[in-house]
């Protein structure tokens, strides 16, 4: 495996955790998939729609999202929001991300 390759893979391991809480906090305001897919790549979380469609659903079910279907357009379009326990559960991924970010800042750095 390529340093490349291998970097990528660490990348992706701590991107994981980032796109659940970006989800949570972009989604206070209602979005749909694909919408959600645009904005989060956009704002340095690419994420694919095979690791974000589950995702979404997982957090429905949890209780952290919530869904409606709307279907004022030709084509019906989920839109998810963050729920009240998922806007507390991303205050304290928030927090400890911060403290996280705070601890790896106080390590010692590369010579």
């Amino acid at each position: 495996m390529s340093e490349t390759e291998i970097l990528e893979t660490h990348l992706q391991e701590l991107r994981r955790g980032t796109v659940v809480l970006a989800c949570l906090r972009l989604l206070e305001t209602p979005g749909y998939g694909y919408g959600l897919l645009e904005e989060l790549s956009g704002r340095g979380f690419p994420t694919d729609a095979n690791t974000l469609y589950p995702l979404l659903r997982r957090l429905e079910k949890q209780g952290y999202l919530a869904s409606e279907w709307n279907t004022d357009e030709s084509r019906p379009r989920k839109f998810y929001r963050t729920s009240a326990a998922g806007a507390r559960l991303a205050a304290s991924l928030t927090d400890e991300f911060h403290a996280i970010a705070t601890a790896i800042d106080a390590l010692p750095e590369e010579n």
